[in-house]
């Protein structure tokens, strides 16, 4: 009795669960990280047309100013979470365009804000040193023509 062997074929599937497991671990820690990723102040900008600024320019200090009218500097990326007051706002502005004379000084003010407030914000800005002040837009929504 000979006894003849079989050969086995080799299995050509790949076996794809582990991997449906991992991108779905993935998807469950990017959904959970991806809100705290927002940082800063809330505001609702206006829309409009505008260039950005030059890549070679210096950091700008942005001053926000919510739909509630309080105002948020933002020195370097800190600090834009806590209110400050004008006098507050004119002290921080001067000693940061003391130490770096050319830095670019812009307004990001919601779209719901008294103009008053806004204004009063660049007249202290200006009192502070800045020879301009910017105002930060959104890009229009649509086509662009």
């Amino acid at each position: 009795m000979a006894r003849t062997r079989q050969r086995r074929r080799p299995m050509s599937e790949i076996n794809v669960v582990p991997y449906i497991d991992v991108m779905l671990v993935l998807l469950v820690i990017f959904m959970i990280t991806a809100p705290l990723l927002t940082q800063g102040v809330k505001v609702d900008l206006p829309r409009a047309s505008a260039e950005p600024l030059p890549p070679e320019a210096l950091e700008p200090l942005v001053l926000t100013i919510d739909a509630a009218g309080r105002y948020y500097l933002n020195v370097g990326g800190a600090g834009e979470t806590v209110p400050i007051e004008l006098e507050t706002l004119y002290a921080r502005v001067a000693a940061v365009l003391k130490y770096k004379p050319g830095t670019p000084v812009m307004v990001r003010g919601d779209k719901q804000v008294d103009y008053g407030r806004v204004i009063e914000a660049m007249v202290h800005l200006q009192a502070a040193g800045a020879p301009a002040v910017g105002l930060i837009t959104e890009p229009p929504e649509g086509p662009s023509g």
